[in-house]
């Protein structure tokens, strides 16, 4: 570090590849956010990092960057991406100053000061911390399920929570540092309806699919969160005929109302999976609006995978319905039909 007429210039050198990643951001991305954020020159050059700039807001990215770089090597608390969102905030409300320097080995100490103040912020739940918002004894299974496995493949009615506690994980592993994007999926197809050609950008033609994802974000997130962190692709919330070609690593990846994939699609899906990577598939066996004739992605894996070590097949019931009773009232007055008519 070395300062002349006003001027800081600060270095860093990460341990590997990987830290470098954490820190930078994919495509660099919270690296130009440290740039512009804070108004300095920041260049990497491979495993190292140069900021120079005015002193004091040099030493604001000093205190982000190490905070974030003690956030990765601790695996604690929030993540990099998390720690430079609120010292940005805390940039540009004025309140950046020494008092929550890490300075003096108290990187652990800086990191929790940092999101004292954060709105929704709250730390993530410990490992095992997930059952305790279970409210059935399914649901129990599924956040089980969740915590122990990579691959999980949850089955049941409308209600059980499937797609929330899915998103309620993502979002722990998220805010745990133990992966890099959350990413949401749905298959495109119309409920028994035909929605004809929707107008707008394509964004605005798959939203109307895509709302539930975003209906469970924010009753976890506020809507600045989820906005920031899809701008910057942390989250993403895609259709499924836009996961073809991809290696998703580092991610918690959901794919919800699965039983209105194909076979293909399923087999698609689920070959997306890269290194330390996490998959969840939801759906409703019940519920199908593929054209008739042809076959439930979902119930081809279930018996084609149904065996296959590594992966945890949960099913809810009826009874693990935690919405107005009288959706319970509901699905079992079809169930009882149903199978009536069988």
């Amino acid at each position: 570090m070395t300062e002349e007429g006003g001027r800081l210039s600060v270095s860093f050198d990460f341990q590997d590849d990987d830290e470098a990643q954490e820190i930078l951001g994919i495509r660099d991305i919270q690296l130009r956010m440290i740039r512009d954020g804070f108004g300095i020159q920041a260049i990497a050059r491979g495993r190292r990092l140069d900021l120079d700039g005015e002193a004091d807001r040099v030493e604001s990215a000093r205190l982000a960057v190490e905070a974030m770089i003690n956030a990765h090597r601790t695996k604690a608390g929030h993540s990099p991406e998390e720690v430079l969102d609120t010292a940005l905030q805390r940039f540009r409300d004025g309140e950046s100053d020494p008092n929550i320097s890490v300075g003096g080995g108290n990187a652990a100490d800086q990191e929790g000061d940092l999101f004292t103040d954060e709105g929704n912020g709250e730390a993530p739940l410990p490992r095992g911390g997930l059952q305790k918002i279970a409210r059935t004894p399914g649901q129990a299974r599924y956040l089980e399920a969740l915590e122990k496995h990579d691959i999980v493949m949850s089955l049941g009615p409308a209600g059980t929570g499937k797609t929330y506690l899915a998103v309620k994980a993502a979002v722990e592993a998220l805010k745990a540092g133990e992966v890099r994007k959350l990413i949401l999926s749905r298959p495109a197809v119309e409920a028994g309806e035909k929605l004809g050609f929707l107008p707008g950008d394509f964004q605005q033609k798959v939203n109307p699919y895509l709302r539930p994802l975003y209906d469970a974000l924010h009753e976890m997130l506020d809507y600045d969160q989820v906005r920031r962190y899809s701008d910057r692709e942390i989250i993403e919330v895609v259709p499924l005929a836009y996961m073809r070609g991809r290696t998703l690593n580092n991610a918690f990846i959901i794919l919800d109302e699965a039983q209105n994939t194909t076979t293909a699609q399923m087999k698609m899906f689920l070959t997306r999976m890269g290194a330390r990577s996490r998959i969840v598939v939801t759906g409703d066996p019940t519920q199908l609006d593929l054209p008739k004739g042809q076959p439930s992605g979902l119930l081809h894996a279930k018996r084609v995978l149904g065996s296959v070590k590594g992966i945890s097949w949960v099913e809810l019931e009826a009874a693990d319905i935690v919405r107005n009773p009288l959706v319970t009232r509901i699905v079992k007055a079809y169930e009882r039909h149903e199978g009536g008519s069988s």
